[in-house]
């Protein structure tokens, strides 16, 4: 016994060890790189002035932040993102459902889940803007438009790839479809619900970049597509490196929840 819990602790210094060494190596590259960029931008390597630098960036940030409008475009981005992917993930969930409990109803709509998923979602926007106005509305759909139809079927297939041995115990129990769906289908595809969320977290803020590319005066969006009309350059790339973290920190989120569901397993 005590041989196995010493060994019990050697894998778990490991795994501690190894986990150190991911997030080191991913800080160190980090580092690297904005000390590479802000090297060049000093010894003139590349243009300041175009590709501007790190220390720039944060001076132009601190600038915004003095007057809160940053946290302004940075609250309506996440607002608009967090909105977007909620309402994404409620609705695949309950098309899904729709689908899997009516078999003649997904061999109607496949196709056409198909198509929608495959349409640029860029040349979306300008129609959204005319159907629904240039309202927070419009952006919100936008982000949705993204990544809906692609969550539903991923979803949907994750429901039918579900054990049959499952289904027919249930079955066999005189359980009806519903039981077998809350039951078994569901609780099963738990983790793929999770993978979906992580993709679609990213996806929405896609969306909602579209969306305040050309129905906004607010967000993050709006100030990449107002910096570059007005060729503040600082004002571009800080808008897009709060983007990047934006993205991490949303992901980070859905990592949480997926840590916390495994340790109920």
């Amino acid at each position: 016994m005590n041989e196995l819990s010493a060994a019990q602790l050697r894998y778990l210094n490991r795994q501690k060890r190894h986990r150190l060494t991911v997030i080191l190596s991913r800080l160190a590259i980090l580092i690297g790189f904005f000390c590479l960029w802000e090297f060049c931008a000093a010894t003139a390597v590349i243009d300041s002035f175009i590709f501007s630098s790190p220390s720039r960036i944060a001076v132009c940030f601190l600038d915004m932040a003095r007057d809160g409008s940053i946290f302004l475009h940075i609250w309506v981005t996440l607002y608009e993102t967090i909105v977007s992917f909620l309402l994404v993930i409620a609705i695949s969930v309950l098309m899904a459902v729709a689908l899997w409990l009516c078999p003649k109803l997904s061999e109607i709509l496949d196709p056409y889940m198909v198509v929608l998923n495959s349409l640029p979602k860029s040349a979306l926007a300008p129609l959204l803007i005319v159907w629904l106005g240039a309202t927070t509305t419009t952006i919100i759909v936008a982000g949705m438009s993204v990544a809906i139809f692609g969550s539903i079927l991923n979803l949907y297939t994750a429901f039918r790839i579900v054990e049959p041995e499952k289904i027919k115990l249930i079955y066999t129990l005189r359980g009806t479809r519903l039981q077998a769906l809350t039951k078994a289908v569901i609780p099963s595809s738990i983790p793929a619900l999770i993978s979906t969320m992580k993709v679609n977290i990213g996806l929405c803020l896609v969306g909602v970049i579209i969306g305040e590319f050309l129905a906004a005066r607010q967000g993050l969006g709006y100030l990449i597509i107002y910096a570059s009309q007005t060729f503040k350059l600082d004002w571009l790339l800080m808008s897009i490196v709060l983007l990047c973290i934006m993205a991490m920190a949303l992901y980070a989120v859905i990592g949480v929840v997926e840590k916390l569901y495994m340790k109920r397993l």
